[in-house]
């Protein structure tokens, strides 16, 4: 076979795990398939894979490739020819299997296979279902057709907008969020969503600084601490990063840490709601949390991406605490508010009182960043957000507090729980282990779904839990 091919001969797998699990972590198969891909640049590499049984060729170097990557459950394996010099980042080494929530679709595509005339109900990842009010769409549709217009015009030409959001958008997240907070509109650095916001914060704190989290948490939280080089090797007997502040969050502390237990560090994720776990942080709690981030010299970034939800009178925002805009970033969405997941906005709040131990302002370093490795959100989405923000309005249905529902499985592994539910009732959930150590036994359920697809998971559970 020519040299301007790929090689396969490539174990199959349901259970082959993703791009960055040891290949410890394959299950091995008696079938396998061969296969050729075309590869452009032939005298670059040749590349074989082998069956994870087989014998590694002498002097051979393997590297394993995501089953994905090929849009199969193959486990396969490249031997390289040639390499360049360049190290990889060992932090992102550091990183156990693939994203969670990448892995969670895997095995619901895997399921979907196996059992194809099945009614799959996907409850696990939190996205939305809801058609996007016409009142914001007609926005949308309306600027780009006026944009498209003025574009063709040497007089309505216009380029990159602002890295920070349009002066009208970040006047009205102000006016309808932190009315009244002490937050001026230019403290709101508008973006394509929270989770990337997570990252560009990581960047301006760098990696010299120490992390704590809720555990369960979010784990864009924890990973991007791990790329950051802000943690240690994985504990595989704790299931947990050295060098992270892992703060118990359980039924029994009702779901807020012991900060009297809680090391001193310089950032502290905090999200309330709380995903995984649907928890709200009362007044009391968060005037706690802030006296003890300013005790500590500490960082708090709150992620408020779920504060739509809240039907009682826990805070909104950390903003609402006095002095939290000493010790306080606020990152928030459109995603969850507004059915924005696919459209892409967000906004980062960094008050001009919250600076570093030298006395230079936050906002400033964070401002630097945006400007740097970002241009600015999309104007289209930008105008979207502005008509979710008019008098007009959108009306938001949700549950209490929080769109999740965070089941307790005692004694059991939660993929296990996962597996099953998914087996037995073609229901797709998110097992909680995926959030930290301290989900470890619980099963997240989104309320992300078509109503009837929610009542028909809730038949499915009776059935299957009677």
């Amino acid at each position: 076979m020519p040299l301007h091919q790929y090689h396969f001969n490539a174990s199959i797998s349901s259970s082959s795990s993703t791009f960055l699990a040891p290949p410890s972590a394959f299950a091995s198969s008696s079938r396998t398939q061969n296969f050729s891909l075309p590869l452009r640049n032939s005298e670059i590499c040749r590349c074989v894979a082998t069956p994870q049984e087989a014998k590694t060729p002498t002097g051979a170097s393997l590297l394993p490739v995501s089953p994905s990557f090929f849009s199969s459950s193959a486990i396969m394996y490249l031997r390289i020819a040639y390499k360049t010099s360049v190290s990889r980042n060992a932090n992102i080494g550091k990183l156990q299997a693939g994203y969670l929530f990448p892995e969670v679709a895997r095995r619901r595509n895997a399921h979907k296979e196996k059992y194809p005339d099945a009614q799959v109900i996907s409850l696990g990842i939190g996205d939305t279902t809801e058609p996007i009010p016409d009142v914001i769409t007609s926005s949308m549709s309306k600027h780009i057709f006026q944009k498209c217009q003025a574009l063709s015009t040497l007089e309505g030409y216009s380029g990159y907008g602002a890295e920070q959001g349009e002066k009208s958008l970040r006047a009205a997240i102000r006016s309808t969020f932190y009315a009244d907070l002490g937050i001026n509109d230019d403290d709101i650095f508008v973006s394509d969503g929270a989770k990337c916001d997570i990252s560009r914060l990581q960047v301006v704190f760098g990696s010299d600084v120490t992390m704590a989290v809720q555990d369960p948490s979010y784990p864009a939280y924890v990973d991007s601490s791990v790329i950051m080089g802000q943690t240690g090797q994985f504990q595989k007997d704790v299931e947990k990063y050295a060098n992270i502040e892992y703060m118990n969050c359980t039924p029994v502390n009702g779901f807020f840490p012991d900060l009297s237990k809680s090391a001193r560090t310089d950032i502290i994720f905090f999200c309330s709601p709380n995903n995984p776990t649907g928890a709200a942080a009362t007044r009391e709690q968060l005037t706690r949390l802030v006296q003890f981030a300013k005790d500590n010299g500490s960082i708090i970034v709150y992620d408020s991406a779920y504060a739509m939800y809240m039907s009682d009178d826990n805070p909104r925002s950390i903003f609402e605490i006095p002095g939290a805009r000493e010790v306080a970033i606020e990152t928030s969405s459109f995603s969850k508010y507004a059915g924005f997941t696919g459209v892409r906005l967000g906004w980062t709040v960094v008050p001009k009182e919250l600076l570093f131990s030298d006395g230079f302002p936050v906002a400033r370093d964070f401002n630097r960043v945006v400007c740097t490795c970002f241009n600015g959100a999309s104007n289209i989405a930008q105008a979207g957000g502005l008509a979710c923000l008019s008098p007009e309005g959108l009306k938001v249905y949700g549950g209490r507090n929080a769109p999740y529902v965070w089941v307790h499985f005692p004694g059991r592994s939660s993929w296990e729980v996962f597996a099953e539910i998914l087996e037995k009732t073609h229901v797709v959930t998110t097992p909680g282990s995926g959030f930290g150590p301290g989900g470890e036994g619980f099963v997240r359920v989104s309320a992300f779904g078509h109503r009837a697809n929610v009542l028909e998971a809730c038949k499915r559970f009776r059935q299957l839990y009677k």
